[in-house]
């Protein structure tokens, strides 16, 4: 059994860490730098993005690796660094996991290629899987427990990932993107998606949603995967708050106290594995990480519950199939 199933096994609930990117700028990484160069030319800055999510009470923490396939790399000349890379990005992770003194599981992060698949665009099947097989094989080789794929907005690039797990013998979790009015960009909803992990050849471990517009509206998606029914472990992986931008910077308005409320909300909807996203800084975790131990598990909650505690969602399309554009309670409302 890999580490996150036998962690799994043993806990109701794992927290996963919070942002890579947020914690990065605040280190000095400049707008359009690629971070994962910093895997080799900075490392110990890495080190230190690793170690501040397992000191605030991460189970998981993703590699600084989102960026590292060829499509990627190439648009500043590194598609050639691909394997190492990856490997740095999870070798130095090891190294944070390995003298932590607990569990910690080591997740190879793997972001989208940026390419649209054919028809529309150019990007075949054959390449996305290789792609993302490249990058698979340098995170195993650093160490990586598990890969972790996430930020998808397609079901095409979410289908390439899981055959490219599976050629690189590695298990894997997948999340997708839902920022468009309760869908993925590629206009996935969270059930169609629920019922496309179930159809995988090489399903993932967990499956669930990540950053997209704040956590009220993950939160909605989180409901629309628990109505499905799959007893596939869910991830939930919130922003923290909105973006605003301010004095030249973006700054994500969401406090330690916002994210404790939606841990807690996520672990009562039946989450397994709960972090953070954009914006999620060590502060957020550490927050998290209190609420989940210290109050009780309560009933599922409500979208009323839900826009409540963590303030009013983005749209009103649901993301659970509807296609209405409007929540069913409403229309019930207007009915009546």
């Amino acid at each position: 059994m890999d580490a996150l199933s036998k962690l799994l096994s043993t806990r109701d609930w794992l927290m996963a860490d919070g942002a890579t990117g947020t914690n990065l700028f605040n280190m000095g990484l400049s707008s359009g730098e690629p971070p994962e160069f910093w895997n080799t030319d900075k490392p110990d800055n890495i080190r230190t993005l690793y170690r501040s999510a397992v000191n605030a009470g991460s189970d998981i923490f993703l590699t600084n690796t989102f960026g590292g396939n060829a499509s990627r790399l190439k648009l500043h000349g590194a598609q050639g660094r691909v394997h190492e890379l990856n490997r740095i990005g999870a070798s130095l992770g090891r190294e944070i996991a390995d003298a932590c003194g607990r569990t910690v599981v080591v997740a190879g992060s793997m972001g989208p290629t940026g390419e649209i698949f054919e028809p529309m665009g150019t990007l075949t099947h054959a390449a996305a899987v290789e792609m993302f097989h490249e990058q698979a094989e340098g995170l195993k080789a650093g160490g990586a427990d598990v890969l972790w794929v996430e930020t998808i907005s397609a079901p095409e690039e979410y289908k390439a990932a899981a055959e490219a797990a599976a050629l690189a013998g590695m298990p894997w979790c997948g999340t997708m993107s839902f920022d468009t009015a309760g869908r993925t960009m590629m206009g996935m909803t969270s059930s169609a998606m629920a019922e496309m992990v179930e159809k995988l050849v090489n399903p993932p471990i967990a499956y669930g949603a990540n950053c997209g517009v704040g956590a009220s509206d993950l939160m909605r998606t989180v409901l629309g995967f628990a109505a499905v029914g799959s007893p596939r472990p869910l991830i939930a992986k919130g922003n923290a708050g909105i973006p605003k931008y301010h004095d030249g910077h973006i700054h994500y308005d969401g406090t330690p106290e916002l994210m404790a409320e939606y841990a807690v909300l996520a672990r009562d909807a039946g989450v397994r594995i709960i972090g953070g996203c954009c914006g999620t800084m060590p502060e957020h975790l550490a927050a998290m990480r209190a609420a989940l131990e210290q109050r009780p598990k309560g009933p599922v909650p409500t979208l009323e519950d839900i826009s409540a505690k963590l303030g009013g969602f983005s749209s009103a399309s649901d993301g659970t199939g509807d296609t209405s554009g409007d929540p069913k309670r409403e229309r019930r409302n207007r009915r009546g």
